[in-house]
């Protein structure tokens, strides 16, 4: 059970942090985060860790 909820979560995080990445460098636009870079980065970590939690799911199967 808890090795899908780690892909899932994974994949949940992976998307948001790509939603982040393009919020802060401009790409998309219409909120408060939009053109910052501090968003860019806290992206960029979410889908760093968003990743890695997938790759560890999928690897205890």
């Amino acid at each position: 059970m808890v090795k899908w909820l780690s892909v899932v979560l994974g994949i949940l995080l992976a998307l948001l942090g790509i939603i982040w990445i393009l919020q802060g460098v401009n790409v998309l636009g219409g909120s408060f985060m939009s053109g910052q870079p501090f968003w860019a980065a806290m992206g960029t970590v979410a889908l760093v860790v968003g990743v890695s939690l997938v790759l560890l799911g999928k690897r205890r199967w």
